[in-house]
């Protein structure tokens, strides 16, 4: 018998850990560290591996598609600092007013351009919830479905391009970050018009739940809108089509089209009169924060898996993954079921790095599309992010929200949002093509 049950142990020691509340890379490191010593002394690890960590983080470093992730964190950043992102939610709330469930709608609408710009989910939630939140209370909309609407729209920076769980996806499952955005964009716009539908059979069929704007908050003429509507939303629409234009017609990598974001973000501020030394800092000290979380874990990941590799631990999941019974369709379950389970309590980066090194290898010797098997993935991490009880994108919003909307408003406020999510990545397991087709016919 081999070290396997050392490598066990060792799974569960780090969860063990980071359920304690210790940071997620110092468990890796940490954990690591204490049973490469372990299996050092019971002679199940040779510390000559150890050399290769040299070779594994100079890699990690010089991969240049994690280079997309500082210029797309920034572009968001840019866009939230400055207030355009705001800007563009009024404007879209106004036009849509006149409408039964036109604020819901609009903020289906918003998050849905907020995520093809940002790809950052807590800086749309955290946005959306201080702006149309209020708004949408004091004019007669139901507390859930407002805070349900803000929770699940804002979440679709999760799965939309240039979504940066789809960015580090492709580094862990090993395929071009190109054909994933590709991949994801018709299951997140299904996923966007889902909502949408649900907010209109709502407005339908219950009225007082959420109605239209009164007349005073659309007060502006016609001319005064359209031309506060070609300035609050043609510019974010034209940075979208830049920095998703030429990555699906391979004008440019995602790498190059993040900086092409982050220096049109940049002019859109300037031609607004508010890109400013401040607005630059602040975003850069974002952008640097959130990249400095994404390589530490990273790294300390590596560690991790090089001893837990060294155990046989990988050998040993993929051999499990591989061999239960059902095959295929009960592996697609069983990583379904562990990635919502773990989204319920990690951050997506952390369950990239922890979960995903040890799927990979088993769905690559299933055969799968780990283009699909990606998108399916991010779309599961996209229904854990609200699910209660401890769903970040809830914990956004409750930062956030008014004191007259408890806590057990807005996690309630997620089920049905929920319901519709697991809809779509039930439609997308079945119907592959709706991942393959955008892909298939970027190759023709």
């Amino acid at each position: 018998m081999g070290y396997e049950w050392l490598a066990i142990a060792m799974f569960v020691g780090f969860f063990i850990i980071l359920l304690s509340g210790y940071p997620v890379a110092f468990s890796f490191a940490g954990t690591g560290l204490v049973f490469g010593l372990i299996g050092w002394f019971v002679g199940a690890f040779e510390p000559a591996r150890l050399l290769l960590l040299s070779n594994l983080w100079f890699g990690t470093m010089s991969n240049f598609t994690l280079l997309a992730i500082p210029y797309f964190v920034f572009l968001g950043a840019v866009l939230e600092k400055s207030g355009l992102a705001e800007e563009l939610l009024e404007t879209v709330g106004v036009l849509l007013g006149p409408v039964r469930g036109g604020m819901a709608l609009a903020v289906v609408l918003v998050g849905t351009l907020l995520a093809a710009t940002t790809g950052v989910v807590a800086a749309t939630v955290i946005l959306m919830g201080l702006l149309s939140l209020p708004i949408m209370l004091r004019y007669g909309y139901d507390k859930e479905l407002a805070s349900g609407i803000i929770v699940a729209s804002g979440t679709l920076a999760q799965l939309i391009p240039p979504s940066l769980v789809l960015v580090v996806l492709s580094d862990q499952i090993g395929v071009s970050v190109g054909d994933l955005f590709l991949g994801a964009l018709i299951p997140g716009l299904l996923l966007a018009g889902a909502y949408a539908l649900y907010v209109l059979a709502i407005a339908f069929f219950k009225p007082s739940v959420a109605p239209a704007l009164p007349v005073e908050m659309r007060r502006l003429s016609g001319r005064e809108l359209a031309l506060r509507a070609v300035r609050a939303i043609v510019p974010p629409i034209l940075l979208i089509f830049l920095v998703l234009g030429s990555i699906f017609f391979g004008l440019a990598t995602p790498t190059e089209a993040g900086a092409v974001g982050a220096v049109g973000a940049c002019a859109l501020a300037a031609l607004n009169r508010r890109l400013t030394y401040k607005l630059l800092q602040d975003a850069a000290h974002a952008t640097a924060r959130v990249t400095g979380v994404v390589l530490i874990i990273l790294i300390c990941s590596s560690f991790f898996g090089l001893v837990f590799d060294a155990l046989g631990g990988k050998t040993l999941i993929t051999n499990l993954l591989v061999n239960l019974p059902g095959g295929y369709l009960t592996f697609i379950l069983v990583a379904n079921i562990t990635i919502f389970l773990l989204g319920v309590f990690l951050e997506f980066i952390e369950i990239c790095f922890i979960a995903l090194p040890l799927l990979v290898p088993a769905a690559q010797a299933l055969g799968l599309d780990m283009v699909w098997f990606g998108v399916v993935m991010a779309l599961n991490l996209q229904t854990a992010f609200i699910s209660p009880p401890v769903g970040f994108s809830l914990f956004y919003l409750q930062s956030v929200a008014p004191k007259s909307v408890s806590t057990k408003e807005i996690h309630r406020s997620a089920l049905p949002f929920m319901a519709i999510q697991v809809a779509v990545l039930i439609l997308v397991i079945l119907f592959p093509q709706t991942v393959s087709w955008l892909v298939e016919r970027s190759l023709q």
